[in-house]
């Protein structure tokens, strides 16, 4: 393999990981169910179960939030052929109404995915969830006055959010 053949493969595998993480946030099922092969799994902590019917029941739990965002980083990948292993960490925001008022949820942890290139292209074949830390507190977010108010255009989810709709 070439260094711009290997090039080529990290650079599709990030923008994979980047593409779950817009399925994530805009609530995108068809985002997020394509970055996953058939028969791939994902475990979150709690064992692993079909990524592609995760990826279901996630989008209905995460749409009775106000928002999230998922931010990845300190990405490593070590390819090996058609086949990769990569280690991302993520910070995941969540803004939940509760009975007690709106909880800003924060969590730390890391990807840990086993992906596989076919056909030329990357998706992952299995993911396990390392939750690092996490942080629970009363939301402090502002919306209204002189310093947001005037700030209309808000991330919302799909497909109402300015990045399908143009806006």
């Amino acid at each position: 393999m070439t260094d711009i053949e290997k090039l080529a493969d990290r650079i599709a595998i990030q923008d994979l990981l980047y593409r779950y993480s817009r399925g994530i946030d805009r609530c995108d099922e068809a985002t997020l169910r394509a970055v996953w092969w058939p028969g791939a799994t994902a475990d979150y902590g709690t064992g692993p179960v079909d990524a592609l019917e995760w990826s279901g029941q996630v989008v209905k739990a995460l749409a009775t939030m106000l928002r999230t965002q998922h931010f990845i980083g300190n990405l490593i990948i070590d390819l090996d052929g058609d086949r990769a292993l990569s280690e991302t960490y993520v910070r995941a925001y969540h803004e939940i109404p509760s009975d007690g008022g709106v909880q800003d949820v924060e969590v730390a942890g890391r990807y840990l995915d086993t992906l596989e290139k076919r056909d030329g292209e990357w998706r992952i074949a299995s993911r396990r969830y390392v939750m690092d830390w996490n942080r629970n507190k009363p939301s402090t977010a502002l919306w209204d006055g002189p310093m947001y108010g005037n700030l209309t255009r808000r991330g919302g989810r799909f497909p109402d959010d300015p990045f399908y709709t143009g806006a």
